[in-house]
């Protein structure tokens, strides 16, 4: 596939302006929690455990409602969730904002508890958001732009991942007078111009129902798709389990302070590092996007994946450390591509929402849960042990999914279209 051909879903207007948003959003959503992270860990704990509670935190709201939001997003538009949950990220920021401004002063004598109780109820509104996005998306596209859409949708909240953590740990910490204050302040600015970009999305109708359902039924239709179809399951067991004892990036604030022997300005860089890695891999997809071989592809990504974990826990330079962090996000992408684009090519439209409401809770909670895995693993065995445990880890379950379903080698993606 050339170049040209890979960027011809850019000529449909409202997939450029999905894009857009999905890179404000990214972009805010990075910086907010990233400098949550830097106040938490600099202004009121150096302990790794308390990176791996703000996971924790995050992710028990998420998985509570992410099976009713899942519900919610078969039924309602899609464009007014992400509309509605866009709004209520910019209320929070602005309460960031006040809080870090020492404006609510009941508020701040909370301290980090505030800003714990706000990641919390980030959890529950990032489930409505993570079960509308790709549902939105697959309304927006013809289904034969499905694996491009993957591509370009990966490279956008990649490249906004890379923006917000540096930008967050360059303002945090060129000056700290500066404390959060800028970082909520432009995160606002951001969540509006998302909320723009969304805006100019024309509503989709939403799928016809193929049968009535109870409410129950409903709730659990998506789980009962996942664990029937096996290629679906492995290759979302994959994602799983690599992300869940892959956390290295949850460590980084501890990794460059107690490792490298540098301050939150430095953090932001390498916070990004992996983020830079997909980005490099997603041009590269564009071109040659894993599909005649996805299996292939898939497997051998998330062992690299696992591998260069391995090598970044060892690394006691910061550009060493850097170019290994580069290499698990750019492996990582691999399994980020196919995996989406066998969500979008065998989920039915009726069910999407339901469907991907599982994939957020094996993917997206298991972002935060593994935070929480490195933390508690950092303080039982250490912090260099703990990221080579979670590396070797990745290896051994990626060894197990192929001998559960040696046919996930064989993948076409080409053959599901």
């Amino acid at each position: 596939m050339s170049f040209s051909s890979s960027i011809q879903i850019l000529k449909h207007k409202e997939f450029r302006l999905f894009v857009l948003a999905r890179f404000f959003l990214t972009l805010a959503i990075q910086m907010q929690m990233s400098t949550i992270n830097l106040q938490i860990y600099y202004e009121y704990s150096k302990e790794e455990i308390i990176l791996g509670m703000i996971g924790l935190t995050e992710a028990l709201p998420f998985i509570a409602t992410s099976f009713f939001s899942g519900h919610i997003a078969d039924i309602i538009s899609r464009r007014r969730i992400l509309l509605i949950g866009c709004t209520a990220l910019l209320l929070g920021s602005l309460f960031l904002f006040g809080f870090s401004n020492s404006l609510f002063t009941w508020v701040h004598s909370f301290g980090m508890y505030a800003l714990f109780a706000v990641v919390f109820v980030f959890g529950i509104i990032r489930s409505f958001l993570a079960v509308s996005t790709h549902p939105f998306m697959s309304q927006i596209i013809p289904r034969e732009l499905y694996t491009q859409s993957a591509t370009w949708n990966s490279t956008a909240w990649h490249i906004g991942s890379i923006l917000g953590p540096v930008i967050a740990g360059l303002l945090y910490g060129y000056n700290h007078s500066f404390h959060a204050n800028w970082c909520y302040g432009i995160t606002c600015v951001l969540f509006v111009c998302a909320l723009v970009c969304f805006g100019l999305i024309k509503s989709k109708p939403m799928p016809a129902k193929t049968k009535e359902e109870t409410f129950m039924e409903s709730m659990t239709v998506g789980v009962k798709f996942v664990f029937k179809n096996k290629l679906v399951l492995s290759a979302l067991s994959l994602d799983l389990f690599a992300v869940l004892f892959g956390g290295a990036v949850a460590l980084v604030p501890a990794f460059t302070d107690k490792i490298l022997h540098l301050g939150p300005e430095a953090y932001g860089l390498l916070r990004t590092a992996p983020a830079v890695g997909a980005v490099l891999m997603a041009f590269y997809m564009t071109v040659n996007p894993p599909a005649k071989n996805a299996g292939i592809s898939l497997l051998l990504g998330v062992a690299a994946f696992g591998l260069f974990t391995i090598f970044f826990a060892f690394s006691t330079n910061y550009w060493l450390a850097f170019s290994m962090l580069l290499f698990t996000g750019a492996f990582d992408n691999i399994s980020v591509v196919v995996r989406h684009s066998i969500l979008q090519l065998s989920t039915p439209d009726e069910m999407r929402g339901r469907v991907a409401a599982v994939n957020s809770i094996f993917i997206g909670s298991s972002n935060e849960i593994g935070a929480f895995e490195s933390g508690v693993a950092a303080r039982l065995m250490g912090l260099v042990p703990s990221i080579a445990f979670g590396g070797v880890m990745t290896i051994l379950v990626v060894l197990g999914v192929h001998k559960l379903n040696p046919k996930l080698k064989e993948l076409d993606i080409t053959k599901l279209e």
